[in-house]
C-alpha cells in the first residue's frame, strides 16, 4: 500500500503538562510514516523543554517556537514547514487511537474527491479510559456544516486543501477557526467522510479556550462565518430563516422560563428595596 507522509501539527499554549500523553499517542501510531511538529505558540510553561526530550527521542518530532498568535497562526506556521502530502492537527491536550492514522489514510488514497476524513470521538476530563461523552458527527459535504460543526478540529486533510484556503484564519482568535476552515474547504467541491469508530479522545477541561469561546464568543464568531461564506447561506436561506427563527423562540422562551421561576421572582423582591435607595441617593437630580 502507498503510504504518503502525514505531517502531524502539535500548537501547544500553556499545555505543557498534558502534551507528553499526546505525543506518546503520536507515537505509539501503527502507521509510521509520520512527522509531528510540535509549535510552541509563545508558550510561558515547560513546553519547549518537554518538546526537545521527544525530539531526542525520535527524530521524526520536529520542533518549532514562535510569538504567540493563536491556534491558527500556531497551524499555520507548522504545516508550512511541514513535509508531509496529508495534515492533522492535534491540540496538545488530545490524544489520538494509535490506529488513527492506520484507518484514516487509506480512505484519502482510495478517493480523490474526499479532503477530509474524521471519526468519532470520546470526551474525558483526567483519565482517557474513563469517557464522559460520545461524538458522532455525520454528513458528506458543507450543507451539513453550515448550523454544526460535524468535523473536529483533528480530521486528517490534504494540504493541497490547506493551500487552496489559503490555511487557517488567523484574524478568528476566539475560537471557530476549525469550523470556518472546513467550510472554506468543502465549498470548494471536497467532501469529508466520517469513520464510524472512536479513535479520538477529546480533553474535557474545566476550563477551556472552547468554553470560553461557546460562553463569550459564539454569537460574535458566527456571524462571522455566516458574514464570510454569505453566499452559502443565501444559497440555503430558507432552511438559515428556519434555523435563526428557532434559536430566537428558544431564547426567548428560556428567558421566559427564567422569570417565571420562583428563584427569579425571590431574587427581584430582594433587590428592590436596593434599586430605590439607589435611585433615590445615587442617581442626579435634574434641575428644573
Amino acid at each position: 500500500m502507498n503510504t504518503p507522509k502525514v505531517s502531524i501539527i502539535v500548537p501547544c499554549f500553556n499545555q505543557a503538562h498534558f502534551l507528553k500523553n499526546s505525543l506518546q499517542s503520536v507515537y505509539d501510531q501503527t502507521y509510521q510514516n509520520w512527522e509531528c511538529i510540535i509549535v510552541n505558540d509563545g508558550s510561558p510553561d515547560d513546553t519547549e523543554i518537554i518538546a526537545r526530550l521527544w525530539c531526542d527521542k525520535d527524530s521524526r518530532f520536529k520542533y518549532l517556537y514562535k510569538e504567540n498568535g493563536g491556534p491558527s497562526s500556531a497551524r499555520n506556521a507548522g504545516i508550512q514547514i511541514s513535509e508531509g502530502d496529508f495534515i492533522l492537527p492535534l491540540d496538545a491536550d488530545d490524544c489520538i487511537s494509535s490506529v488513527f492514522l492506520e484507518k484514516l489514510v487509506p480512505e484519502l488514497l482510495d478517493d480523490e474527491s474526499l479532503g477530509v476524513v474524521s471519526c468519532y470521538t470520546k470526551f474525558f476530563s483526567e483519565n482517557i479510559k474513563e469517557t464522559s461523552f460520545n461524538l458522532k458527527p455525520r454528513g458528506t459535504n458543507w450543507i451539513y456544516l453550515l448550523y454544526v460543526n460535524q468535523l473536529i478540529a483533528t480530521s486528517l486533510y490534504r494540504k493541497k486543501c490547506w493551500k487552496e484556503v489559503g490555511g487557517y484564519d488567523e484574524s478568528m482568535k476566539k475560537g471557530f477557526e476549525d469550523w470556518e476552515f472546513w467550510i472554506a474547504v468543502t465549498k470548494r467541491g471536497w467532501n469529508y467522510k466520517i469513520i464510524e469508530e472512536f479513535l479520538f479522545f477529546y480533553r474535557k477541561a474545566k476550563r477551556s479556550r472552547q468554553i470560553e469561546t461557546i460562553t463569550n464568543h459564539f454569537e460574535t464568531s458566527r456571524e462571522y462565518i455566516h458574514k464570510k461564506h454569505k453566499e452559502l447561506y443565501i444559497q440555503d436561506f430558507d432552511n438559515c430563516m428556519s434555523v435563526l427563527f428557532f434559536e430566537l423562540n428558544e431564547h426567548r422562551t428560556s428567558k421566559m422560563e427564567i422569570k417565571n421561576s420562583l428563584e427569579y421572582k425571590i431574587g427581584k423582591m430582594i433587590t428592590k428595596p436596593f434599586k430605590i435607595i439607589s435611585k433615590l441617593f445615587f442617581y442626579p437630580k435634574v434641575k428644573p
